[in-house]
Formats: structure tokens, C-alpha cells, sequence
């Protein structure tokens, strides 16, 4: 029972020769699948990675909220610098101002002040428990 070396590399070699062809034959849809989920995984990136595109949309519409925060306070800072230099010019403003805000009055005059805000009726029925 002596095994002739010629015989087991015949036998060895159709295996080889199978293993060899499917690799080839497997390389080509293997790539395309790896290069499929390259695509994919780098398309999940762009869109919900640290940077991406949902991040960017959140961003652009708090810049847009802030820059409108912005414009409203440089307005109502141009409304304030404006009071304030009527305030230092003119006696009408002055007299305006103490008026509202101080309730001063002239001789003879007599002011009324009414409530800003209508109060609340109180609930007088007593909790159950």
C-alpha cells in the first residue's frame, strides 16, 4: 500500500483548480457588494454623521433665529439712542416721560391710574377632600 506522490497531487490539484476558479469567479460580485456598502455607509455619514447634513440644517436655522434675535435688538437699541437724545433735547419729552412714568402732574390736575391687568376672580368654593 504504498501511495505514489505523482497520484496525490492529481487528486489535490482538481481542488485547487475548483478553489481557484470560484475565487475568481466570486471576486467580481464580492467587490461590488464592499464597494455597495462603502456607498452606503459613506452616504449615511454625510447625511447623520458629526458634520453632516442634519447637523447643517440645524445650524443654518439657528444662525437665521440669532441673526433675526440680532436685528430686533439693534432695532430696539436705534429706538433707545433716539429716546435718549430726546430726552437730553427737548423739554416735551421730559415732561412726557415724568408724566407716564412718575405720575407727576401739573397744579390742578388730577390723575387717574387704572389697573394694567384685570385680576383674577377667586375660586371662594372650598376643596373637597
Amino acid at each position: 500500500m504504498s501511495e505514489q506522490p505523482g497520484n496525490t497531487e492529481i487528486q489535490q490539484d482538481p481542488i485547487q483548480r475548483r478553489a481557484l476558479d470560484w475565487t475568481l469567479r466570486a471576486w467580481r460580485p464580492a467587490g461590488t457588494v464592499v464597494a455597495i456598502g462603502l456607498a452606503l455607509l459613506l452616504t449615511w455619514h454625510v447625511v447623520n454623521g458629526k458634520n453632516g447634513l442634519t447637523v447643517w440644517h440645524k445650524k443654518r436655522t439657528e444662525d437665521q433665529q440669532l441673526r433675526r434675535e440680532i436685528d430686533d435688538l439693534q432695532k430696539e437699541n436705534s429706538r433707545l439712542r433716539d429716546h435718549i437724545e430726546k430726552l437730553k433735547s427737548d423739554p416735551g419729552a421730559i415732561e412726557h416721560e415724568a408724566r407716564e412714568r412718575l405720575h407727576y402732574a401739573k397744579p390742578g390736575e388730577i390723575i387717574y391710574t387704572l389697573p394694567d391687568q384685570p385680576q383674577p376672580a377667586q375660586n371662594t368654593t372650598p376643596a373637597s377632600h
